[in-house]
């Protein structure tokens, strides 16, 4: 059984043949392999890699059973926005009355939205979080959006349901599709979202828009792949790679091409693992690191027991795009065979990279007679390389030698230590032409391993690549038995893997993730599986026949030169040192784009990991600007103290938000209903009741769609779990939590005109959110300034906005060691810890999660210059910090070694997490080992900290600590953006 493995890179293309049966031997079955650099016509380079590959092989193509390709050849389409492969899309969203405040396109860069925004549609349909329909499909507002798509002339359309991956039975998309053919025609593409992404709408929908505007140029590019392997009388299948490593047919390429934009790191990492043999070992069960050494860069990245990498964060860009994609989870640094070797006389340091010589190191690099010396030759000088010219390095001493290599072995430790998910040794597999750098043995690692041919790992990886089969999606496990359940989804994954190609008898479940969904009663659980397996020979053969979508023949490769395209209106430029808020002569404050993304950043590090992201709030108020609207925020000293505000807010869970966006009926469904209720007329504008996380901003999101101000103050000064935590509900005043209002957008809304206490409000609306689909917008009782002033946290929208400017600051002087002091100019507070989290457990109880992050310190020798100075350390180097969180963080403790523990702070004050790569704020789903963060305390409002009520309410007790309250510093009143700002 031979196959071919090919990957086309931006610099080289490989191309390897393997004979599966023989991969027990020493060379893992290879019988060939070839590198050349890559051509501008990729088919042309594939087509050269498989001819020289079989004939140095002596193979006849009828003995090849598949040829693989990764290629990162269609999205290059994209992040070149190259207007001749990219064409214009049409969105409809099928979301009923839900999203419309975050449309199509939305978070796109100005010059690609330009290029691929054709048509923008809202239909009736959808599913709740928990499976029920929003409202039923209407074909006939399908047929008419078709209709105009069709006069203008698009012929790529996406269609894309809320909780589309909740519809197994295709009533939704797919439904949808089979009305919008028999519109517009079989010639048009028609994408259905759930079947290139999962949860998450928007991300999912950018994916499927960047699918679908790529799709002729993918079907001419599969379609030269095809003309190549008939001009080399190959009759097998053909493949590509997916960005997870896993293998899809050519048709499905051709229908998905944004699944395979970027397989080479995950080729790379599991052709190193296969070459090692590591497959053939008999123990299982422990992740291997990969470190990859170039001429300039090392990248080191881990592969799992499952055989596929460890993946990064949940987002990733594409061309300036939000995606959800899967991507591997590597940590980059400058030292290669190319990087320099430097030595101070005066300090006596020796130092190796971050800069290189690159590609001229058989130009530069001393042992080829250049005048600069390099890791290349240190490896000369040890014996531990043979090129070049030893003789060239006769004037490097062996203490310069030494110094050197215990440079490159500390900077591979470290950042090997990043990596681990474990304190135990490592295995580390080296790889690549920069791997002759490396010395023998490494602190933290158990076994070092070099495996043969790593120069065409990529292409090893795509030839020996396995098929896969993927569920995401939401069960109610309210009676039901969670085992019973997982294993109906286990047997669904399987049976896609088989579907997919795999040999029925070497297919298994390779991950199981289970994800209680917070701030729901019904036991709403996110369940993700996947099943991977070896690729069977019928089942290769059944599926990799199958045709791609033709094009006309005249329409083959022939593309016109690119053009330069004119200049898009750009986005907002700012520099962050410079750039001053708007404040118009009646005192407001005109909100930019810039100041949004400021606050949004504030508000989650007053968010203390909860609250919500700010993400789409945001962008919401983002796409209010450019339509005109005007957003403003007032100072509460300039409004008359009787003028009324009204609390506006967002109650269930964030996993509700990721696809049932705010539509614009929800929130004015509410305040109607309440007021109404209240035979209120008027209000002078809206307040936060929290201004931690995705609350903080949606007042302004309300305020500027019914054109009133927002007040720079909200009703608690963070973010807290409960709805009755705010601090007039603490205080006990009048109106303080009813009547308020709660309504779904759909026309069914709730006014409760009195409970028996605060609490009560909480538990009952709690359990009416969950009946409404997990989400709901809230309207309570509006408060006259004087009381939002008195019993609220006044310029607490400033304070975000300052706390986000700071971290841009720090950004763009690319000083992130600076940031918490950056944040402590604004309020008072302390660096609890600069480190990387060691641990994390979670537990969902009563609809909140529950648990722990430990953070461990950095070392000197381990710590970078981000991490440099963050803070004058108050702990020593084997100290734990330990944070509890219920959604929130709600203390923080030190550990010591003698087993003593010390109470840093807690609740009331505030405990953020920050990324010390970026600053910003981490969210408690966010955290996970090896991270490198910086821990910080806040000071809360003295309502909270210095009052008997106030601790009652927000202090430790109120979560179940049996702790004394200790205060993180001083609190400062935030100072007023328009106090500073104003015309004077």
């Amino acid at each position: 059984m031979l196959r071919i493995g090919v990957d086309v890179g931006g610099t080289n293309t490989d191309g390897v043949l393997i004979d599966v049966s023989r991969t027990a031997e020493p060379n893992r079955g290879i019988l060939a392999s070839f590198k050349s650099p890559t051509t501008p016509n990729v088919s042309e380079g594939i087509e050269t890699a498989v001819r020289t590959v079989m004939e140095e092989a002596k193979v006849n193509p009828s003995e090849i059973t598949s040829l693989t390709i990764g290629t990162t050849h269609f999205i290059n389409a994209v992040l070149e926005q190259d207007v001749r492969r990219l064409q214009k899309v049409a969105v409809i969203r099928i979301c009923g009355p839900y999203t419309r405040q975050c449309p199509p396109f939305v978070d796109f860069p100005p010059q690609l939205r330009e290029i691929m925004e054709g048509h923008v549609g809202y239909v009736d349909g959808g599913l709740q979080i928990d499976g029920s329909e929003i409202l039923p499909l209407n074909p006939e507002q399908i047929i008419a959006e078709c209709k105009e798509i069709k006069v203008k002339g698009i012929n790529n359309v996406v269609l894309v349901g809320v909780f589309s991956s909740l519809d197994t039975e295709g009533r939704y998309e797919q439904k949808a599709r089979e009305i919008a053919l028999k519109v517009l025609g079989e010639g048009v593409n028609v994408v259905c979202s759930s079947e290139v992404g999962h949860l998450g709408l928007l991300e999912r929908e950018n994916a499927s828009i960047l699918n679908a505007s790529i799709l002729t140029f993918a079907q001419r590019t599969v379609r030269g792949f095809k003309r190549a392997m008939h001009r080399l009388n190959l009759s097998c299948p053909l493949y590509l790679t997916q960005n997870d490593g896993t293998l899809t047919t050519a048709a499905k390429a051709a229908a998905l091409p944004i699944r395979t934009f970027a397989s080479g790191q995950t080729n790379s990492m599991r052709g190193a693992s296969y070459l090692a043999g590591l497959d053939l070992r008999k123990e299982s069960g422990k992740s291997i690191i990969v470190c990859d050494l170039g001429g300039t860069t090392c990248d080191i990245g881990v592969l799992l027991p499952s055989g596929f990498p460890r993946q990064a964060a949940a987002y990733i860009e594409v061309g300036g795009v939000r995606t959800s994609f899967s991507m591997p989870d590597l940590l980059s640094i400058g030292l290669g065979g190319g990087s320099r070797v430097r030595h101070d006389d005066e300090t006596g340091k020796t130092t190796v990279g971050p800069d290189s010589v690159g590609h001229f190191i058989t130009r530069d690099a001393k042992v080829f007679g250049g005048d600069v010396l390099t890791a290349t030759d240190i490896a000369v000088a040890l014996g531990r390389a043979d090129v070049g010219d030893a003789s060239k390095i006769a004037a490097v001493t062996p203490e310069l030698a030494a110094a050197a290599q215990a440079s490159i072995k500390k900077q591979l430790e470290n950042v090997i230590d990043r990596m681990k998910t474990t304190p135990e040794d490592a295995t580390v597999l080296m790889v690549g032409g920069g791997s002759i750098i490396t010395p023998d043995s490494l602190e933290g690692v158990g076994e070092i391993l070099r495996p043969p041919f790593f120069g065409v790992a990529n292409a090893v990886g795509a030839a020996m690549a396995k098929v896969a089969g993927e569920v995401d999606t939401i069960e109610i496990l309210e009676g039901k038995v969670l085992s019973e359940v997982l294993e109906k989804i286990k047997k669904d994954a399987l049976a896609r893997a088989i579907a997919a190609g795999g040999d029925p008898g070497r297919v298994s479940v390779v991950e199981v993730q289970n994800l209680p969904v917070q701030y729901v009663t019904n036991q709403a659980t996110r369940i993700i599986v996947k099943a991977t397996g070896e690729l069977g020979v019928e089942g290769a053969s059944g599926i990799g026949q199958e045709e791609v979508k033709m094009i006309p023949e005249e329409d083959e490769e022939i593309e016109p030169p690119k053009e330069v395209l004119k200049k898009a209106n750009q986005m907002e430029r700012f520099d962050p040192l410079t750039y001053a808020p708007t404040i118009n002569q009646h005192r407001e404050w005109i909100l930019s784009e810039t100041d949004l993304e400021f606050i949004a950043e504030g508000a989650y590090v007053l968010g203390t990991g909860g609250g919500g992201s700010p993400y789409s709030p945001m962008l919401m108020c983002k796409e209010l600007i450019r339509q005109g609207k005007v957003l403003k925020i007032v100072d509460p000293e300039d409004v008359p103290a009787e003028k009324l505000f009204m609390r506006t807010c967002y109650m269930g869970s964030p996993s509700v938000g990721m696809e049932r966006m705010t539509g614009g009926t929800e929130m004015p469904a509410a305040l109607d209903a309440l007021m109404t209720h209240m035979n209120i007329t008027e209000i002078a504008g809206t307040i936060s009741d929290e201004i931690g996380g995705g609350n903080g901003i949606a007042p302004i999101v309300v305020s500027g769609s019914i054109g009133v101000a927002t007040l720079d103050c909200d009703l608690m000064g963070r973010a807290y779990p409960n709805m009755d935590q705010t601090l007039p509900a603490v205080f006990g005043i009048e109106h303080a939590s009813y009547p308020c209002a709660l309504a779904d957008g759909v026309g069914n809304s709730l006014v409760m005109h009195t409970a028996k206490d605060p609490k009560a409000v909480e538990t009952i609306l709690r359990n009416v959110c969950t009946t409404m689909g997990s989400a709901a917008a809230v309207a309570v009782a509006p408060l006259s300034r004087k009381q939002c002033q008195d019993y609220g946290v006044p310029y607490s929208v400033s304070q975000s906005w300052r706390l986000g400017r700071a971290i841009a600051v720090c950004r763009a002087k690319n000083d992130m060691k600076a940031v918490p002091s950056a944040i402590f100019e604004v309020q008072g507070g302390k660096c609890l810890f600069v480190g990387k989290i060691v641990d994390v457990k979670r537990e969902v109880r009563a609809g909140w999660t529950w648990g722990e992050v430990s953070i461990a310190a950095l070392q000197d020798d381990e710590q970078d210059e981000t991490t440099k100075d963050s803070a004058i350390p108050t702990y020593g180097p084997n100290d734990l910090l330990r944070i509890p969180f219920q959604n929130e963080n709600i203390a923080a403790y030190l550990d010591k070694p003698d087993g003593t523990r010390e109470i840093l702070t807690s609740v009331p004050d505030l405990v953020s997490v920050l990324d010390s790569q970026s600053g910003s704020n981490l969210g408690t789903p966010e955290y996970r080992y090896g991270l490198r963060v910086t821990a910080i305390a806040l000071a809360g409002d003295e309502k909270w900290t210095k009052t008997e009520k106030g601790l009652l309410s927000g202090g430790p007790t109120r979560f179940g600590l049996d702790i004394p309250f200790v205060a993180a510093g001083k609190y400062r009143t935030p100072s007023s953006v328009i106090k500073e700002y104003a015309p004077k």
